[in-house]
């Protein structure tokens, strides 16, 4: 047994096949790469990285199998899902996702490949276990895989607190103890009459509501009765994270600027895609520093001179052709308003995010003996759904000379009302309180 000190959970103890996987490779590289990307430019102390958080996810999985009384092998391939569930990530975590799946048509969590050779293969065969079935419960698939990958998660629930320990933000603190310990299993019947513990299939379950081992796919994880306000925290946590920490507009900008950069790097190096995903932050910056069209954004990175916002426009004021617009799209908008600000088209960076969504309000919970969609019990929902709209953001950055020019380009091209626009948020300024 391996005991280490964290500095969420305090100590974790790490045995069988997960104490074995902890030095491979594809574990190790996890060390290189951080958990928050690019927000240590904003948080100085977000230095953690993806490997500690996979020992938190890995804890939290240990803590919910042995409530559930789940044992045995099945054990062994949730923790070892567990401990690996992030070895698929590439340089700086999500941010270049995107761009690798347009290429490889794989995202994180396609890690079949990575599972069933090298060390990592090597050592769940020595446990018996089979990497497809483990990668399997990576990707969240089957009853165990919602553990992994779901949305009542493990992953979640350490990345959360995490984060907001490393960051100092006060608002992504949750129960975790109590999140895994009322954690159970059941088979839904008619889910929008309300089916659930009293008025479903509850196969499998024993007299406790524990699942008994099938793997059948029927199952689903809920929160036991009376834990409403148990997902709502991991909800509201989740919801105020998302301006402070995750979509901050600092973070915002540079992850942008270094998505540009890989994307020249792959247009004008013999780097693929696929050697891409396999880089750690270390990797990937030498990379861009090392190539002459990316050396400009690697040297903005790394002295913080980034570019600003020419354009910050809310959700109802950007036309739907500028939602709906596909990557290819977003490239052709950046080259016109290039073009109509008069500058090269390297300096105008558009930022489009997704779709505003919320994934954690389908967790299921208990109520009344019946099994509910969060987002049907709770008032909470709709104010958070709200909220998120109205955070949302369309950016637009450019180096600090040519903001007002690729501003008001950026207006004219986009189809946005130029009164509408925010730019850059005014700086505080003293004040007494007898001038509100």
């Amino acid at each position: 047994m391996i005991t280490v000190k964290d500095t969420v959970h305090d100590h974790i103890e790490i045995d069988g096949v997960a104490a074995d996987l902890l030095d491979t490779p594809a574990v190790q590289r996890l060390r290189h790469v951080k958990q928050l990307g690019t927000v240590q430019l904003v948080y100085p102390s977000a230095n953690h990285t993806r490997f500690e958080h996979s020992l938190g996810v890995y804890h939290l999985a240990s803590r919910a199998l042995d409530h559930l009384g789940i044992e045995g092998v099945q054990a062994d391939r949730i923790e070892a899902a567990a401990m690996l569930h992030d070895v698929g990530h590439g340089p700086f975590s999500h941010n270049l996702e995107a761009l690798t799946h347009r290429r490889t048509g794989k995202y994180h969590d396609d890690v079949d490949e990575l599972l069933a050779s090298g060390a990592v293969g090597e050592v769940l065969r020595d446990h018996g276990l089979d990497p497809e079935r483990i990668a399997g419960l990576v990707a969240g698939e089957g009853t165990y895989g919602q553990l992994v990958s779901g949305e009542l998660d493990v992953d979640r629930m350490d990345y959360l607190v995490r984060d907001a320990y490393h960051t100092g933000v006060p608002y992504g603190t949750i129960d975790t103890e109590r999140f895994v310990r009322e954690l159970t299993f059941a088979t839904l019947a008619d889910e929008a009459n309300g089916g659930g513990r009293d008025g479903a299939d509850r196969s499998g379950l024993d007299d406790r509501g524990v699942f008994d081992g099938r793997d059948d796919g029927g199952p689903t994880l809920v929160l036991d009765e009376g834990n409403v306000q148990t997902a709502e925290s991991l909800l509201l946590a989740r919801a105020l994270m998302n301006p402070v920490v995750y979509t901050h507009p600092v973070a915002r900008i540079s992850k942008a600027m270094l998505r540009r950069a890989a994307s020249d790097l792959l247009a004008e190096t013999a780097t693929t895609a696929s050697e891409l995903r396999r880089m750690d932050d270390h990797d990937f910056l030498a990379a861009i520093r090392d190539c002459p069209v990316t050396a400009d954004i690697s040297r903005r990175y790394d002295e913080r001179d980034l570019y600003k916002r020419a354009v910050w426009a809310e959700y109802g004021d950007v036309p739907d052709r500028v939602h709906d617009a596909s990557h290819g799209d977003e490239v052709a908008l950046e080259r016109e308003i290039a073009a109509a600000a008069g500058v090269d088209r390297e300096h105008v960076v558009l930022d489009a995010p997704p779709e505003p969504s919320m994934r954690e309000s389908t967790a299921r919970v208990t109520v009344n003996g019946d099994v509910r969609r969060l987002e049907r019990q709770s008032p909470l929902v709709s104010a958070l759904r709200t909220a998120q709209r109205n955070q949302w953001r369309l950016g637009v950055y450019a180096p600090e000379p040519a903001t007002d020019r690729v501003g008001r380009a950026a207006a004219d091209v986009l189809g946005l009302d130029p009164d509408a626009l925010v730019t850059e948020g005014r700086r505080a300024m003293p004040t007494t309180l007898d001038e509100f």
